[in-house]
């Protein structure tokens, strides 16, 4: 069987299993399902969820590849990932399950007003819409590559059939289905990792003691990095930023927060929170594990290096020495990790455009909420394959860096709201919020850029707090001292 054939099996083989976990979680599904998932997703399911969510396709190329240059340095922001866990577990999610709310930035309304309210909706919007699409145009990509490509059929197809797909198996379940089609994607992605690392030994002739001693001896296998606090690498750095990057990527991401508010209570969305922030520190040492072991496949093949880090994984899998099972096992982990992702978006921004930006739900009755929801999950689909076509056409990798920087952007925002409004009792002035939000982002560049031009120093992972810091600014400053409701 030849490799496009291949992967089309395996693509269609996870499919179908796919449906099948679709059409049991959405039996009996309603409105409430689709937007909540019920409120019954037991703790360990959504720990499980968790796991492979924040994992995307591009995630899943990139990390062995990561090696290369920085090391296992990334585990020093995946321990501050699992910090920012407990906080999401202790601090947000009891505010949120207090208030019953169906999308995270129901909060916003409650605080401070329907502006600001409509404003961390849209910063959301903008920013999941444009990242989904930008890190399923990566799985598109590499699939047109491997299969669509040696068939003869064009690029415009593979987006329509696999944003159908996607839309298909989303359409009635909708929360409900992606914490259980995320929990399909977070075990599939753990066995084809622990299996790549088994064969790519095997591969070399070592034992697992041998493979323990090469992965110990090798420069790519460290992990701490206090020698220069102006490196990027450095843990300090790393270590803050990921309990701030996961507080606002995650906590604050209707996308990854809709697993958890579909646990039954409170005590339960901890629980599955904690499992998966410190799980996620075994997994993707796992990944790190598995780019050692490529790097040392490559020396000892003589094979020379990618020129981009991200085609290591890949060019391996496809390595002629290589069984097909390798193969197959790389195509599983990546439509699990992209086509799960995709999909995930697709309902938290069906989800939010319908709750925070149309408020149908507070306005129509059942029927005409699943009318109105299902038109929406409509045009969520058409604008992603729309955006993912456009970035394919523009072929550019500023473009695709341009979307990424917009995203690091908006979440600034987001953080600064309702850092805010946790932390100061008094409200602000509702209709002032949205020109604050859209000032914080240009003054943050604006910052960025001077300190550049006069000190040749470059802001990384503090632009986030930088954006956040200046949104709170803002909003002080535009204070009330009469707020409108309580924390």
């Amino acid at each position: 069987m030849t490799t496009p054939w291949i992967v089309l099996a395996t693509i269609v083989g996870y499919f179908i299993l796919l449906f099948i976990i679709s059409w049991l979680a959405s039996r009996k599904a309603d409105t409430n399902t689709a937007l909540t998932g019920g409120r019954q997703a037991p703790w360990f399911i959504v720990a499980i969820a968790m796991i492979g969510a924040p994992i995307s396709g591009v995630t899943f190329i990139s990390v062995p590849g990561y090696v290369v240059g920085s090391s296992y340095s990334y585990m020093q922001m995946v321990l501050g990932f699992a910090v920012g866990y407990f906080v999401i577990a202790y601090v947000l999610m009891p505010l949120f399950f207090k208030r019953n709310l169906v999308s995270i930035y129901g909060y916003l309304e409650d605080r401070f007003g329907g502006k600001t309210h409509k404003t961390g909706a849209w910063f959301f919007f903008i920013s999941k819409m444009l990242g989904a699409a930008v890190r399923f145009l990566v799985v598109c990509v590499t699939l047109q590559m491997l299969v669509f490509e040696p068939l003869h059929i064009p690029f415009i197809f593979n987006v329509i059939a696999t944003i159908a797909l996607i839309f298909l198996y989303t359409l009635q379940g909708g929360v409900k289905t992606v914490v259980w089609t995320d929990t399909l994607k977070s075990l599939c992605l753990i066995l084809s990792v622990v299996l790549c690392i088994v064969f790519v030994a095997k591969a070399l002739g070592y034992s697992a003691a041998d493979m323990v001693t090469a992965i110990a001896g090798d420069d790519s296998s460290r992990i701490f990095f206090f020698d220069n606090p102006k490196e990027d690498t450095y843990f300090w750095k790393q270590f803050i930023a990921g309990i701030f990057m996961v507080i606002a990527t995650t906590g604050l991401d209707q996308d990854l927060m809709q697993r958890t508010l579909a646990s039954k209570n409170v005590a339960e969305s901890k629980k599955g929170l904690i499992v998966s922030g410190i799980t996620q520190i075994f997994v993707v040492g796992l990944f790190l594990v598995l780019g050692t072991m490529l790097v040392l496949y490559m020396r000892n093949s003589g094979a020379a290096m990618p020129e981009k880090n991200d085609a290591l994984f890949g060019m391996v899998a496809q390595d002629s020495s290589m069984p097909v099972i390798m193969l197959i096992l790389f195509v599983l982990g990546l439509i699990a990790a992209g086509y799960s992702a995709a999909g995930s978006a697709l309902t938290a921004l069906t989800t939010s455009f319908t709750v925070d930006i149309l408020g149908s739900d507070k306005k129509q009755d059942e029927a005409r909420l699943a009318h109105t929801r299902r038109l929406v999950h409509i045009g969520m689909a058409v604008v992603m394959g729309i955006i993912i076509y456009i970035f394919y056409l523009l072929n550019d990798d500023s473009a695709i860096k341009m979307v990424y920087s917009i995203a690091s952007y908006t979440y600034g925002p987001i953080l600064g709201l309702f850092a805010y409004g946790m932390m100061c009792k008094a409200g602000v002035k509702d209709k002032m919020v949205p020109v604050v939000c859209i000032l914080a982002p240009i003054l943050s560049w604006l910052i960025q850029y001077w300190l550049k031009q006069q000190f040749d120093y470059t802001i990384g992972f503090e632009l986030l707090l930088l954006n956040a810091v200046l949104t709170m600014l803002g909003l002080f400053i535009f204070k009330k001292n009469n707020p409108s409701t309580t924390k």
